[in-house]
């Protein structure tokens, strides 16, 4: 069906057209992860490379060392505009695609993220703190530098599936598609993606933005009422 489509509004003089599976993600209380579907055309063949993006925000970093037997946080570091979600494919390895500065330009591929250090820090110690929130986030799935390879069905048609983790945050993410031929970029999209709560879950994150101090007494009396539950359940059996 997607084909079909992109094959019926593709006009000729574009270079390149993409859309989304879905424009619009709802999480809830069910929520597992979901697979995002990247899909387009392209005039002529080329070499195709597709990143979603997560919202920015700071990250701090920690480093555990074992203090008297016990394991416990020593120093840290906070970095600035960290994507909460990246992911990157292509239909080859990025640097059969382009040059490294290209890479780095547009900031495709693990090694070529650029985060805001504090100021200050020597440069090894920015690595080893970068390298570690690399690490944390690929463990969680949230960042995945070739999820699937972009695949082409046919001379013209691509496509290529991302997964979404249950543990993705809200906010607005941009689906990017770069076109290249002979290592340079011909042309690029970008669709806006959303992720929303819905339900109970939107309920409340909208009273805990908007009303921090009745969240936080709504937290206590529901967890005080779950451990009078609980204690009442074991008692009687």
């Amino acid at each position: 069906m997607a084909s079909g489509a992109l094959g019926q509004i593709a006009p000729k003089d574009t270079p390149l057209v993409t859309d989304l599976s879905s424009h619009l993600i709802s999480i809830n209380s069910s929520f597992t992860g979901t697979e995002l579907l990247i899909y387009g055309a392209v005039d002529q063949p080329g070499d195709v490379v597709v990143v979603v993006r997560g919202p920015r925000e700071p990250a701090v970093v920690r480093r555990k060392e074992r203090v008297l037997g016990v394991w416990a946080n020593r120093d840290a570091v906070q970095f600035g505009k960290v994507p909460v979600y990246y992911a990157v494919a292509a239909n080859q390895p990025l640097e059969q695609v382009t040059s490294p500065g290209v890479l780095g330009r547009l900031q495709l591929g693990m090694e070529h993220l650029r985060f805001e250090p504090e100021a200050g820090l020597a440069d090894s110690t920015v690595r080893e703190f970068r390298d570690a929130l690399i690490q944390g986030r690929l463990r969680a799935g949230l960042f995945q530098n070739q999820p699937e390879p972009v695949v082409f069905l046919g001379p013209k048609l691509f496509r290529v599936s991302v997964d979404l983790p249950a543990s993705v945050s809200v906010g607005t993410y941009q689906a990017e598609v770069y076109l290249f031929r002979d290592g340079q970029v011909t042309s690029a999209q970008s669709s806006p993606l959303f992720v929303n709560k819905s339900g109970l879950e939107q309920d409340m994150f909208e009273l805990s933005r908007r009303r921090p101090a009745l969240y936080g007494l709504l937290a206590i009396v529901l967890s005080l009422a779950a451990g009078w539950i609980a204690n009442f359940v074991m008692r009687r059996g």
